[in-house]
Order: structure tokens, then sequence, then C-alpha cells
């Protein structure tokens, strides 16, 4: 006696946010975010021999630099919701211009084991050798992938797959823009299967804050600069909810800044960064005034390897969800990690360790 089991086709939900993948022309000859997600899936070629079931939602219509808060939490609430209703993954496809900044903060509030897959494209569709329907593809290969699961949200362009966490856009205009420049990527997609070379080995989630606090939370961010004009960070630290410096280096600012920064981080929490492309903030090597040793001690909060757009988008997340003040600091420090995963007040998925999700490297 003999039995047949039937697996069913994984179901990838594509919510389409606008940007340069989704471009057309105007009569002025300039692009706009035009196309609907539905004509995108439909320009993509080889997606029907996938046998992966495609559902679509026009979610928004606008440039990357456009998206808010707002629309990216409301985002993160529907795609659990199709996610908790069976689908294997979800697929974002949004401008570029905010992607390292949207696919963290998607990262944060996402806690569910499967995956949500960003990309977008460098070159929109009226240019010869448009890169969005190869994107598009390799995304939702990505998304229907077991060995994606547990890994938060992740970035897919150019046929890498990026953790949301490391991820930053590197060049203007380059096709190859998208690099992990202090890990290098999780994995590729390969001969039409996504295959993951290394897992995270743990991640920090949040709850989705209320759109009343999101609304009246104010992070800033203040990029030091050479012989810098302690004027502009008064300005800016008198206005803010919270505030992020990016240093030089591994975390240095001119001595004059170091008394205003010490009586900012008094009132409001203040996330010391480096505006260097790469590599961590330190905690313990340099003890000049305006040094990270010495910043730290006046009550900053170090990074670590979070750089400065992300370490605003974790702030502000963690300000609107009424985090306290020690819990704050432990999720930067964790997050960035200079620290072990720290005890903490919210139920979230800290490890990938789980055998059942990670048994598996190619879909």
């Amino acid at each position: 006696m003999s039995s047949t089991s039937t697996t069913s086709a994984p179901r990838v939900v594509v919510f389409g946010l606008g940007g340069t993948i989704a471009m057309s022309s105007t009569d002025g000859g300039a692009v706009t975010p035009a196309l609907s997600a539905q004509q995108l899936v439909d320009a993509v070629p080889g997606l029907a021999a996938t046998g992966i079931e495609i559902e679509v939602t026009d979610f928004r219509r606008r440039p990357g630099a456009s998206l808010t808060f707002a629309d990216l939490t409301e985002l993160a609430t529907a795609a659990t919701q199709v996610l908790a209703d069976g689908a294997a993954g979800v697929v974002v496809t949004q401008g570029t211009d905010t992607i390292e900044e949207t696919a963290y903060l998607l990262d944060l509030l996402h806690h569910r084991p499967e995956p949500i897959v960003v990309t977008g494209a460098m070159r929109n569709p009226t240019l010869a050798g448009a890169d969005g329907p190869a994107n598009i593809l390799a995304a939702i290969r990505t998304a229907a992938a077991p060995a994606a699961r547990g890994q938060g949200c992740l970035v897919v362009l150019a046929d890498e797959i990026h953790a949301a966490r490391w991820v930053t856009k590197t060049h203007s205009t380059s096709g190859a823009t998208f690099r992990s420049l202090d890990t290098g990527p999780l994995g590729y997609v390969l001969e039409g299967t996504a295959r993951m070379l290394t897992r995270l080995p743990h991640r920090l989630t949040i709850p989705v804050p209320s759109s009343a606090e999101q609304a009246k939370t104010t992070v800033g961010l203040y990029t030091v600069t050479l012989d810098d004009d302690l004027a502009l960070l008064d300005a800016i630290g008198a206005r803010v909810d919270g505030l992020v410096i990016a240093g030089f280096g591994v975390g240095h600012v001119p001595e004059p800044l170091a008394d205003t920064l010490t009586t900012l981080a008094g009132r409001i929490p203040v996330v010391l960064a480096s505006r260097t492309p790469a590599g961590p903030t330190l905690t313990r090597t340099y003890g000049f005034p305006g040094s990270e040793q010495d910043l730290i001690s006046r009550g900053l909060i170090p990074a670590g390897w979070l750089h400065p757009h992300k370490a605003r988008i974790l702030l502000r997340t963690l300000l609107a969800a009424e985090a306290k003040p020690q819990d704050i600091a432990a999720a930067v420090t964790t997050a960035g990690g200079t620290t072990e995963p720290a005890a903490w007040p919210w139920p979230t998925p800290t490890t990938s360790n789980d055998q059942s999700e990670t048994s598996t490297t190619d879909a």
C-alpha cells in the first residue's frame, strides 16, 4: 500500500511602492513612478516557470525619497497579515534611494520567520538593460525559499542576498550599488535557487508603535565636519527627542562639541556612530576630549557596527514604541554588535539557529 503526498505551490505576495523600478516617461522626457505592481510582475520573464503562486498589491506609488515611517509601518502590518494567512514570503518593490533605511525599519517591525524581501532597480524600464525584472524574479525566488526563513528582512538586487541590518547603497548610479561593506552578502540567487552561505546570529525586533507616538517622535542625525559650528548642533538638539551623531573615524567629535553633547545626553538619548562607510564605533581606544571613550563617559550610546542612517531608524522606532532609557541603550548596543543579545522586555526572534528553520540551504 502506498500513499501519495502533494505539496502546494508556495505563495508570495508582492507589495509595490513605486520608485525607479516602476517609472515610465512623461511628455517632458523625465520619468515618474506610474507603473502598477501588477504591470511590473507581468513583465518578468520566466516567472511562471518557477511554480510560485504570485499575489500582487499596489500599496503605494511614490519615489523612494517620499516614503514615510507611517507608510512602512502600515506595510509591516499588512505583510504580517498575509504571512499569517499562509504566504511563504513577501516581496516589496520600491525606489532604491531609501532601501537601506526602509528595509531596516521593516526588519525591526517583522516578528515572523517568513522573509520579507525588498528589491528595486537602478535602471528604469525605459532604458536598455533595465534590471527591474531580473531583480523581481530573484526577490520572489528568495521570498519563497525555506533557506531564507528566520533572517528577517532581506534586500535582493543583482542576484545578491543582503541582510537589511548591514546593506547600504554605495554608488548613486551603479547597478552593483548595494553592498554589505562590513560583512558581505548572506547569499546569492544562482541557477534559479536562493543559496544562503551564512546566517544572522541574532535579530532584534520592536513592537509596532502606535501611529500617534510615531507621528510625534522626532530624531535628528547630525554629521560632524571639520571645525564644526557649535550653533548648528545647539539648534538641532533643542528640537528633537533623540539624536544620532555621525562622528569622525571610530567615533570622534571636535572638542568644543563635547560639553553640548553632555548636556543633550542628560536630556535625550544620543547615539554615537561613525560617518565612515565601513567599520565600527569603538569604545575604549582613544581618551582625548571628544574621543569615543570620553563621549561614552558623558552619556552617549555607542552604535558599534550600526551606521548612522540605521541608528536613526532604530532610535526613532524605540522612542515611538515608548522604550525605557535603559532598554534603548541595550537595544542600540545589541543591534550594533558591541554587546551580546541583551535581555529584552518584548518577545523577539533573537536567534536564527533553530534547526527546523536553518537545516535547508537551498530553496
